[in-house]
């Protein structure tokens, strides 16, 4: 048997996405900037794309900039914000817990002068609304918060961020990283006090290599592309129409019974939490209830290695992540966990199970007995 949890890493490309996309690469294959009736019919998709995404924000299709995914979105909403105010100040205000798609044009625009300051988050690695008051200032441009951890699946209180953040400061542009969020929860820029918004398609059953940047109307922004002057110069390069196409596709298809889907996945959650909660050795990191993710476990095993754990799933046709996806491949040890205090024994013990709205019961059940059976088996050689 095949079980795919690891849906925050990636996910599998929807029917119809697949099917959309196929067309265009195969049939309706014209470039948008041609004048031709081919590139016109391309640019055509492009429009009707960003309005079915525009829809599900509550937002404007000219609101809408196509990415290469979340990691373009994020840098470009650092760097291209920081570029565009920097007259007005040079502080940014970011967390402890963002994907590195964050904290390293952070980094990055610290080299170049500006100054981070980074909220720190308690044991469920959720922001204090207190830090973050006393941190805007009159100098700060930018405020960039992630929606939902990528690791432990921990939501931020985003729209009482916003209201704090405006409050202190109006200027100050809100940014939030929602590549976790959006498909997961109702989005609404306006509503929340969002300026700028980053989601990937791959996350939400679109191809690989798509996403886009929301960018609420009059926001200053500077592109980080340059070239021929697509998207009204915000974004210089050919568009992948067949990609943007099958991400608005997917992006209707996720709201669709949106609150069914939701519910399933909450539903898949309690029922695998219930199975390994008794195991000993077996911790949960961050919150578990409708208060988290719906999506997201965050699990440490007291003595087994991450690695030895996710190939022993692995052979078990289980697949996983060691942590996050993104930063699994490497030896350094998570901004995420640190930050909300796990102990040392354990920064290396933890994996991510992830689940979407296909994952099945009989998938979350398998996974439970065959964890019921790997534990016991692999803490036997814990060093004493």
């Amino acid at each position: 048997m095949e079980v795919y949890l690891d849906n925050s890493a990636t996910t599998r490309c929807s029917e119809r996405a697949k099917e959309l996309m196929l067309t265009l690469l195969t049939e309706d294959y014209g470039n948008p900037s041609s004048l031709h009736l081919k590139g016109m019919q391309a640019e055509n998709y492009l429009k009707e794309a960003k309005n079915k995404i525009a829809a599900t924000l509550k937002a404007e299709e000219k609101e809408i900039l196509f990415t290469s995914g979340g990691t373009e979105s994020n840098n470009m909403a650092l760097i291209g914000t920081a570029l565009a105010h920097q007259r007005a100040g040079k502080h940014i205000i970011t967390t402890s817990i963002e994907h590195a798609s964050i904290s390293a044009p952070a980094a990055y625009l610290e080299e170049q002068g500006f100054r981070v300051t980074y909220l720190g988050v308690d044991s469920s690695g959720i922001i204090s609304l207190e830090e973050l008051r006393d941190a805007v200032c009159e100098d700060t441009i930018l405020v960039s918060l992630i929606m939902v951890n990528n690791e432990i699946g921990a939501v931020e209180p985003i729209s009482e961020a916003a209201k704090i953040i405006k409050e202190k400061n109006p200027q100050t542009i809100v940014h939030v990283d929602a590549i976790q969020a959006y498909g997961k929860y109702r989005i609404y820029p306006k509503r929340m006090g969002i300026d700028l918004l980053s989601v990937s398609g791959h996350k939400i059953h679109a191809p690989k290599g798509t996403g886009f940047l929301y960018i609420r109307d009059k926001t200053k922004i500077k592109p980080i592309l340059y070239g021929g002057g697509q998207q009204k110069g915000m974004r210089s390069g050919t568009e992948n129409v067949p990609g943007y196409a099958a991400l608005g596709e997917a992006a209707a298809e996720i709201y669709e019974d949106f609150d069914v889907k939701t519910d399933h996945m909450y539903a898949l959650k309690e029922r695998f939490l219930q199975g390994i909660l008794d195991i000993e050795g077996v911790t949960v990191n961050g919150r578990t209830g409708r208060d988290s993710a719906p999506h997201i476990v965050s699990v440490s095993v007291n003595g087994v290695r991450s690695e030895v754990m996710l190939h022993s799933l692995e052979k078990k046709g289980i697949y996983v992540s060691a942590g996050s996806a993104c930063s699994s491949n490497k030896p350094s040890v998570s901004n995420t966990l640190r930050s909300i205090g796990l102990s040392r024994n354990l920064l290396d013990s933890t994996i991510r199970f992830s689940f979407s709205v296909h994952t099945t019961e009989e998938e979350i059940d398998y996974t439970v007995e065959q964890l019921r059976e790997i534990v016991p088996y692999l803490r036997r050689y814990i060093r004493r």
